[in-house]
This record gives structure tokens, C-alpha cells and sequence, in this order.
């Protein structure tokens, strides 16, 4: 008679979407009546109690307290398995666009003219549209105004759309800290594309670039000379560039075209072959000029966007970008995790009043001081 080990070493592998299916069954059930419901009500289907459930789960999300970390934890593992934006026959089933520009630029005008095309000019292709605005926090008050809500009045209301507002508490890169998470709810709640709104940025906020599939980034006439616009920064990484408010100074707007289009093309010649995104072989970043005001532009915008994405879905490219993304999510929280962890020790804690004193002094040079307190932290 053969040994139980030998016979399980003959049976069949599990299939891995059965098993897939019945790892997302247990962590549903494994959740608190509280948040079954929760997730119940975000994965139910459109409507203001679904929306209602998106609001309070992100907040959940947002929330530093111990206890809501650990249920924000579980219930995440939950939607992640609801998740439209999984692979799904190879491909993914949501979009993300990442939009970032320097203040002033009209993004929330953009997302809002961008949203209701999608909703009501491309109507029959049934679009759920979900917005992700990060506000700037004051340095002093550390308050946000939060008012991308009162910019997009029209799409807020939209029975198709959700716009979540959310303050930068001092992250850097333009977006928010658990701006990830709030994707995967939004993905969880049907959302198929989901557009992440920066703060207003300069040239080396790029986080945005690196959680997203197509980053765009938005432009004004008469924003600089060639000399600018072939800077290394936020430029070299963009897929899409936009000329926004082109209706102000059309000579401007097809001057910048033409500039920055040169730079683009620039940049990607003199790019490393192993790291230049801009190689030639994949995608060639195109530059548009639109008037987000008038609407004009934003038909071109999309179909430019549908290109981009067939050919990432074709070639593998958005699937790879999206396992990279979750991995460098992975280390993002790492890294947040182990600086929590620092300032929770009773050891540091106790040791950092003595040490900064003595920074401040000029006693103890600060880089001594930070080892020795990383040191006590275990």
C-alpha cells in the first residue's frame, strides 16, 4: 500500500482559481459582522448606500488607530478577491490614469469634463468612473480644504461616479498614503476606471507614475522654453502629455506641442536602453492640445488612451506593470511599517529627548544621533 505522502505527491494539482475562489470565501467569512456588512454594501452594486460604504472604508483605510489598522487589514484581503482590476483571462478589467500637473493647470476641470464624456458621451460602453483627488495639507495647520467635490459638481453627483478627496497628511510624491487602497475598493465596488488626481506638483513628484497604468501629465501654454521643457523630471516619465486651456493662446498651445514633442523625443533617445521606457519598442509618448473648459480635444484624449492600453494588454506590458506596482507597494509598507515601529519604541522614546537636546546644542552630530537611536530601536 503506498504511503499518504506518495499518493498526495500522484493527486492533481489544485486548480488555482478554485483555490483563488475559496481563499476570497474564507477571508469574507472570516470578517466582523461590522464589516461583512461593509463589504456587502461595496460590492452589492451602484448606488448612494454603495457609495456610502466606499466613503466609510477608505476612511477605515485612512485611519492610524491600531484596531482600525487590523480590521482595515482583513477587510482589504476581502475586496482585493472583488477586485475588477485582477487579471481576469490574462488582462485587466479596470484602468488606472494618473493625472498630475503643476497647480493651476485645470486638472480637476480636465477630470471632470474627461468623467462626464465617459459617462454620457461613451454611455453604451457602460463606464463606472472613480476619482481619487489628493488636497495639499497645510505645513502649519496640517488641515486640507478637500473642496474637489465643489471644482467637479457636475460628475459628483453622477450616479456613475465616485470622488473621494483625501489630504496628503505630509506624504510626498503628490498622492496620498493609502491612495493604493483606495483603488482596490473602488475596483472592488465595479469602478472600471479609476483616475488618480495628484496635488499640484512640480518636477520631481512622480509616486503617481508608479500606481497607475497611463500616466498623464497636464501642461499649460507658455509654461516654459525648450530649455524646460527637456528637464529631467516628471516630463521623461509621462506616457501622455496634455496642453490644457489651449483655447486661451492657440499660437502658445501648438508652440508647446511642438516643444515638448521635440524633448520627448529627445529624452528618449538619450536614455539608458536597459531603463528608457521611451525606447522606441513600446509606447511613444504623444503630446495634445486640449481645452478642458470647451470640451474640445477630449474625444482624441480617449482614443489615445484605448490605444496605450491595447497595446500593454497585447504585449503583457500593463500585467508586468501591475505586478511591479504591488511588489514596490509591498516595500512602501515595509518602510512606513518599520518608521511606525522606530517611533512606537518605549527604548527611542525615552532616549529622544537627551539626543535631540544635544543636536540641537551642536553636541552630537545629528547622523551619530539617528544611528544610535535606530540602534536602540532593536
Amino acid at each position: 500500500m503506498s504511503p499518504p505522502a506518495a499518493d498526495a505527491a500522484r493527486t492533481p494539482a489544485a486548480d488555482p482559481a478554485a483555490a483563488a475562489a475559496a481563499a476570497a470565501a474564507a477571508a469574507v467569512t472570516a470578517l466582523p459582522p461590522t464589516d461583512r456588512a461593509l463589504f456587502d454594501a461595496v460590492t452589492a452594486g451602484a448606488g448612494a448606500v454603495q457609495r456610502r460604504a466606499m466613503a466609510k472604508t477608505i476612511t477605515l483605510l485612512e485611519s492610524t488607530r491600531a484596531d482600525h489598522r487590523a480590521r482595515a487589514d482583513a477587510l482589504l484581503d476581502a475586496l482585493l478577491a472583488a477586485s475588477t482590476g485582477r487579471p481576469a483571462g490574462g488582462a485587466a478589467q479596470s484602468f488606472r490614469l494618473g493625472i498630475s500637473g503643476v497647480p493651476g493647470a485645470g486638472k480637476s476641470t480636465f477630470i471632470e469634463a474627461l468623467g462626464l464624456h465617459l459617462l454620457d458621451g461613451l454611455a453604451e460602453r457602460g463606464h463606472r468612473v472613480a476619482v481619487l483627488a489628493v488636497d495639499p495639507s497645510s505645513a502649519l495647520s496640517g488641515g486640507s480644504i478637500l473642496g474637489d467635490k465643489t471644482r467637479m459638481d457636475k460628475l459628483a453627483v453622477h450616479e456613475r461616479a465616485f470622488i473621494r478627496p483625501s489630504p496628503s497628511a505630509g506624504n510626498l510624491g503628490g498622492v496620498a498614503e493609502k491612495t493604493r487602497e483606495a483603488m482596490l475598493v473602488c475596483e472592488a465596488a465595479g469602478h472600471d476606471i479609476v483616475i488618480v488626481e495628484t496635488v499640484g506638483v512640480g518636477q520631481s513628484e512622480t509616486a503617481v507614475a508608479g500606481m497607475t497604468d497611463m500616466f498623464v501629465l497636464l501642461q499649460l501654454p507658455n509654461a516654459g522654453d525648450d530649455l524646460q521643457a527637456i528637464k529631467r523630471g516628471i516630463t521623461e516619465i509621462a506616457d501622455l502629455v496634455v496642453i490644457n486651456k489651449a483655447d486661451l493662446d492657440e499660437a502658445a498651445a501648438t508652440r508647446a506641442r511642438a516643444q515638448i514633442t521635440s524633448a520627448l523625443r529627445l529624452i528618449g533617445q538619450q536614455g539608458h536602453p536597459a531603463h528608457a521606457r521611451h525606447d522606441g519598442s513600446a509606447w511613444p509618448p504623444q503630446v495634445l492640445e486640449v481645452s478642458a473648459l470647451k470640451g474640445t480635444g477630449l474625444a482624441a484624449f480617449w482614443q489615445a488612451v484605448e490605444r496605450y492600453r491595447e497595446r500593454a494588454l497585447a504585449g503583457g506590458a500593463l500585467q508586468q506593470r501591475r505586478h511591479a506596482q504591488d511588489e514596490a507597494w509591498m516595500w512602501e509598507r515595509i518602510d512606513a511599517g518599520l518608521r511606525r515601529r522606530f517611533r512606537d519604541s518605549a527604548a527611542v522614546r525615552a532616549a529622544l529627548p537627551g539626543f535631540t537636546a544635544q543636536v540641537r546644542a551642536g553636541t552630537l552630530a545629528a547622523s551619530v544621533a539617528a544611528r544610535r537611536l535606530l540602534d536602540l530601536s532593536g
